[in-house]
């Protein structure tokens, strides 16, 4: 959060990306800062998965991340 808020602050756009896992950590630490970035979930765990696998899951997400960048724009 605090590097998506730096980031708009310095006039770029920011798209906070994490599992699905750290949704419920987001929208509390959204709250507490009062800062509201948009924010793309990918299924949790990433870390034993295969390089394809991840692929699979950028490839996934890709659209949701354009959109989120370009309505900020």
């Amino acid at each position: 959060m605090h590097d998506i808020a730096d980031l708009e602050g310095r006039g770029l756009v920011g798209v906070g990306i994490a599992t699905t896992e750290f949704i419920n950590a987001a929208q509390a630490q959204s709250r507490s800062l009062g800062y509201h970035p948009a924010m793309v979930f990918i299924p949790h765990p990433v870390q034993d998965r295969t390089d394809a696998e991840l692929h699979a899951l950028a490839d996934a997400a890709f659209a949701r991340i354009m959109q989120s960048i370009t309505a900020q724009t």
